[in-house]
Parts: structure tokens; sequence; C-alpha cells
């Protein structure tokens, strides 16, 4: 009898080995530089709640400066950061430049930041008549 529980043990050992291997993702440390490098220049309060905003519409340098209370300059960087990146486009229109998302997948990231770090919505109350 202990020849086959030998058996089963060694059987259930090898089929773990071989689970573990099957459920490993794709991918190496290499892989994730560049997505490192983007993520980094996401980690920043200013440049998250620039994607916040343009998650909501097509805004100019200057509109997203003053709701984030920095100079134009500045916030031209954060968007030139963002760009680069390929997380934003930009068009100009006379004097303005207008910044929109260019990354689709942003929209699912902030949900999940959002829905992490902020207070969730004041619910509205409803009149009854």
């Amino acid at each position: 009898m202990s020849r086959g529980g030998d058996i089963l043990t060694s059987m259930s050992a090898s089929t773990k080995t071989a689970k573990s291997k099957a459920l490993k993702p794709s991918g190496s440390v290499h892989a994730f530089t560049e997505a490192s490098e983007c993520l980094k220049i996401l980690a920043h309060p200013v440049r998250l709640r620039i994607v916040q905003l343009l998650l909501h519409g097509r805004f100019a340098v200057g509109e997203l400066a003053q709701d984030c209370e920095i100079p134009d300059n500045v916030a031209s960087e954060h968007l030139r950061l963002l760009q680069r990146c390929g997380f934003l486009s930009s068009q100009r229109d006379g004097r303005h430049v207008f910044y929109e998302i260019a990354e689709p997948h942003l929209k699912a990231f902030m949900a999940c930041v959002e829905s992490r770090f902020l207070p969730p919505p004041a619910k509205t109350s409803q009149s009854k008549s």
C-alpha cells in the first residue's frame, strides 16, 4: 500500500507543478519597462487630475491649468509628459491647443483609482411628491 501512496503523492506533486506553469502569465520584467515608465508619469496628483478632466471632455491648456491651480507653462509640461507616453492627443485651434484622451484604457485605470482613493459621490435625496 505504501507504494500506491507514493505514486499518488508523486502524481499530485507533478500535477501541481504542471498547473503552476500553465497558470503563469506571459511577460517578463523587461517587458514591463515601458509600462513602468508610463505609470511613473501618471503617478502625480496634477497629472491624475488632468486625466480625470480629459476623460470628461476636451480642454485647453489654460482651462486645465486653472482647474489644477498651476501656471500655464507648468500645465504644458505635465501635458507634454502625458502625451509622450501616448495618453493624450492635441489639436491646435488658433492660439489655443486642446487636449483629449488618446489611450482608451485610461478610463478603466481612472475608475480604479477613483473608486479606491476618492470618497463616494454624495447621494442626492429625492423629494417625495
